[in-house]
């Protein structure tokens, strides 16, 4: 646990967040612009982006929204994200990694790896490596990544990470190993940040109502469609998300995982330190190598 500075709340505070389109990253952002900050939306499609804003700007007129594009699945488009971000804003003090995705069948990013590890995890630990100084710099800062609760039972595949073998790299087995990614990822990336001013925080949102997942062929949207009745909404799916960004309790916590608004205990898996650094250097090799 880090002790950190007055936050004083997101109002004023540049906060750039991927997979703000909908969902819950929508839900979060509209709530996060009602309380001041100020935001950048993260999206792949112009026409996304301008639905995106269009509801943000109804809930509260005359807000300013900005727009960065970017393909998440490649690396070169996530450096040149991270470049144009750097040199539009002086300041960073908020950056959400939502963006995620899940895939039913095998298929490569434009780096040609796996493309849900290379979505869920190597883009958020790749933009976020990018914007890493100009946090410290913006200090007290936060960053905070989207997990879930699939993480469980998950385990790192460090034999093979791009999944060329058997079965994997496809479907929520994946998904698992991605979500538990992103809890590892926090964990080292708080150990690094210790002392910054900058806490780096993860949470399950729940099994959230969305559009997620319906990409992937007409069983998977019957599936989705069946259990949508047991879904959360999405604004209650982005209250953790917001209140780790808000509020001034989340910032005493560096390193932690949240559920409705609680620290949670993530699997044994998730709660390995070896791991996680073991992760974050491999994660370094996939990122260099593109």
């Amino acid at each position: 646990m880090t002790r950190m500075q007055a936050w004083g709340g997101v109002a004023g505070k540049r906060v750039v967040i991927t997979g703000a389109t909908n969902g819950i990253g929508l839900a979060a952002a509209t709530e996060l612009a009602l309380r001041g900050a100020h935001l950048t939306l993260v999206a792949r499609s112009e026409s996304r982006a301008r639905e995106a804003i269009y509801r943000i700007q109804a809930a509260r007129d005359g807000v300013a929204v900005d727009v960065l594009l970017a393909d998440l699945a490649s690396q070169a488009s996530i450096r040149r994200l991270a470049a144009e971000a750097l040199a539009k804003y002086s300041s960073i003090q908020v950056l959400i990694n939502n963006a995620g995705a899940i895939y039913a069948r095998r298929q490569h990013s434009p780096d040609g790896i796996e493309l849900t590890w290379a979505v869920n995890h190597l883009a958020p630990f790749l933009l976020t490596s990018l914007l890493l100084d100009r946090l410290k710099a913006s200090a007290p800062a936060r960053i905070v990544t989207t997990s879930s609760g699939a993480h469980e039972g998950a385990a790192i595949p460090f034999d093979d990470l791009i999944a060329n073998r058997g079965t994997g790299g496809r479907g929520f087995p994946r998904y698992g190993q991605t979500k538990l990614a992103n809890i590892l990822f926090t964990t080292e990336l708080a150990r690094r940040l210790a002392g910054s001013g900058v806490t780096a925080n993860a949470y399950h949102p729940g099994f959230v109502a969305s559009g997620f997942n319906r990409n992937n062929g007409f069983l998977m949207r019957i599936g989705m469609g069946i259990a949508r009745p047991f879904a959360r909404s999405a604004a209650k799916g982005a209250q953790t998300l917001v209140w780790l960004v808000d509020s001034e309790e989340a910032g005493q916590t560096s390193g932690g995982y949240f559920f409705d608004m609680r620290p949670a205990t993530p699997s044994v898996a998730a709660r390995d330190p070896q791991a996680a650094q073991r992760l974050w250097q491999l994660s370094e090799q996939q990122v260099a190598a593109a």
